[in-house]
């Protein structure tokens, strides 16, 4: 027999040198992550930094608010130290003073003396300012800070709203907020009670004083503002030609003109995919719709949109002519520019009942033909065929060829129609 050894002690684990009596310093984020959140301390401190700065000493503001910055934890009161900045205090939920009787901040947006770019730019300029020292403010008040205090536009006086408004505009124009904080405005409160509006119209006329209307057009798309109806009150909506009347009417005639341009082309490119929809090349012919039923549409649509006849005239024209399914051969090009016309006529004529209306469609064609070689020769009879169907009238066509046409192919397209020209000056002749 073989004997079982005897057993042995099981292993000892060492001990670990104990650090009692050892402070361990905790690192600084570490500390102010598990600081007691207070919000009220943090404002009487803040203030406290700004007391001895003299009124419309904006040097003084910036180096008492960076020197706090180094103090204060702005990262994790970014929203406390925006509410002191734009209102003077600190803010409850629905937008009224935590505590109307604490004395409020000199320096703030709301305390800027009257609601324009003169006051209000200094305050404004100093937050531009100190966003280069402290680069991390900028995030949360594009995200969330500038929206929130938006949104209690409706509870603020209404030169404190202007103010808050003119700001808006020049936060947007320094790129230190996007556009889309406009946005906000959309809520269903501010549009029903008009504060939307009257605060668009301020931050409009703000960014114009130094901008054109090309850098806030620019700034509207990509701030992703693209419906301004939704900035009017839902019972509003429904009249014809709103946005335009309206912005032109208080004074904004640029705005006006944009929105019109924007609607027009967004018209026309809905017109066109639905007039492909009713007779373009996909659809059967059996299943195509007639005539009076594409009239019935487009006048529709003119309607619903407020569009002038002038401005809808060359719609129709891009529609119809966005239908056509060119030959391949360009021998016949001439020939089935006057056949495809000849059938666009019936749905042009009864939006072509005076003169502007007609003169706006030749231009619409002549400048077609210049750039589209497939109508360029075709161009004087196209005009014949439409004169010959009533879309036309020969004081429209003289008009032109004396002093209505485009720059575009002018002398080319003037020489070509000179025989139509001429043969309509006779026939005028002989009437009278």
């Amino acid at each position: 027999m073989t004997s079982t050894p005897p057993p042995t002690a099981a292993p000892q684990k060492a001990e670990k040198p104990s650090l009692s009596g050892v402070k361990i310093k905790q690192r600084k984020g570490v500390a102010k992550s598990q600081a007691k959140f207070e919000p009220e301390e943090f404002a009487e401190q803040l203030l406290k930094f700004l007391e001895p700065v003299q009124e419309n000493d904006w040097e003084g503001v910036l180096q008492a608010l960076d020197k706090a910055g180094n103090t204060l934890d702005y990262r994790k009161y970014s929203d406390q130290f925006f509410e002191i900045f734009f209102t003077g205090g600190l803010l409850a939920p629905g937008g009224s003073y935590l505590d109307e009787d604490i004395p409020l901040s000199k320096f703030s947006v709301f305390a800027s003396k009257a609601a324009d770019i003169e006051n209000v730019k200094p305050i404004v300029s100093t937050l531009e300012k100190l966003i280069r020292r402290f680069k991390f403010l900028q995030k949360p008040l594009e995200e969330q800070n500038l929206s929130n205090l938006i949104q209690y536009a409706s509870r603020y006086p209404v030169e404190e709203r202007k103010k808050l408004a003119v700001a808006t505009a020049l936060l947007i124009q320094m790129n230190l907020v996007n556009a889309n904080v406009l946005l906000t405005l959309q809520k269903e409160h501010l549009v029903k009670e008009g504060v939307s509006l009257g605060f668009m119209e301020v931050v409009f006329r703000t960014y114009l004083a130094e901008n054109s209307m090309d850098s806030l057009g620019s700034t509207l798309r990509k701030g992703g503002v693209k419906d301004p109806l939704l900035f009017f009150p839902q019972t509003r909506r429904s009249q014809p030609g709103l946005v335009g009347t309206h912005f032109r009417s208080a004074g904004l005639a640029p705005v006006a003109d944009y929105f019109s341009r924007r609607a027009t082309r967004e018209t026309r490119d809905s017109v066109v995919q639905r007039i492909k929809e009713m007779r373009g090349a996909d659809v059967e012919e059996s299943e195509k719709a007639s005539d009076e039923d594409v009239v019935d549409f487009l006048k529709e649509v003119r309607e619903r949109h407020g569009l002038a006849l002038e401005e809808f005239v060359p719609i129709v024209w891009d529609a119809l002519l966005s239908v056509v399914t060119w030959d391949a051969s360009a021998e016949k090009h001439d020939a089935q520019a006057l056949k495809e016309v000849k059938s666009m006529a019936p749905i042009l004529e009864p939006f072509c009942n005076n003169a502007k209306c007609e003169i706006v469609l030749i231009n619409t064609i002549q400048v077609n033909a210049h750039e589209d070689t497939r109508l360029t020769k075709a161009f004087p009879n196209i005009l014949k065929v439409l004169y010959n169907d009533d879309v036309l009238s020969d004081q429209a066509i003289l008009y032109w060829a004396q002093k209505g046409a485009k720059p575009q192919g002018k002398a080319h397209f003037l020489k070509v129609t000179e025989p139509l020209v001429k043969f309509l000056e006779e026939q005028s002749d002989d009437e009278e």
